[in-house]
């Protein structure tokens, strides 16, 4: 029922139906700006991407061949716009480089953290990432990238992927044990 409501509002906009684009747009919108919060780490900047996805998803819409949902195909168009932003800025990357840190920690605060292991507290750890292992630690666990697919879309390596989520995923805990 949903999946034929979404073709027809599909068909409409690709007709040029404004009312069709706007339904699809109301949809969707919510989820790929919390897609694009987590990678741009800024709401300002969000709010740009998400603006610029749905331009190019529009754009696009003759391309979408019902193969996937049109969610999932949309969530590509969103990941895409936002990492193309953040390769034109020529961000630097920040990335953890002491694993020291990390490594001798005791697991007798784990209870302690999985108390506060909740999606939102997550989200507002997120916050403290660098901004590549942020971004590494989103498209992994959130977006469900796995690390080859990463590794292409931010041109690094596959075991620098891998460690990078670890250090991130190592922060974050740290962060809900210390919250």
């Amino acid at each position: 029922m949903q999946a034929e409501l979404h073709i027809k509002l599909i068909e409409r906009s690709r007709k040029g139906d404004s009312k069709a684009q706007f339904e699809l747009y109301s949809l969707f919108s919510r989820a790929m700006f919390n897609t694009c919060c987590r990678i741009m780490g800024a709401r300002e900047d969000a709010e740009d991407m998400l603006q610029e996805a749905f331009v190019d998803i529009f754009r696009k819409l003759g391309t979408f061949r019902s193969e996937s949902t049109f969610g999932t195909w949309a969530k590509r168009i969103v990941i895409n716009r936002c990492i193309n932003e953040i390769k034109r800025k020529k961000t630097v990357f920040e990335f953890f480089d002491d694993m020291q840190v990390f490594e001798n920690q005791k697991d007798e605060d784990d209870s302690r953290y999985e108390r506060k292991l909740t999606v939102s507290n997550v989200k507002n750890a997120m916050q403290f990432l660098p901004s590549g292992s942020r971004m590494i630690f989103s498209l992994y666990l959130i977006e469900g990238y796995d690390h080859v697919e990463i590794s292409e879309i931010l041109n690094i390596s596959v075991s620098n992927s891998k460690s990078q989520y670890m250090r991130a995923k190592n922060k974050i805990k740290e962060i809900l044990k210390n919250v």
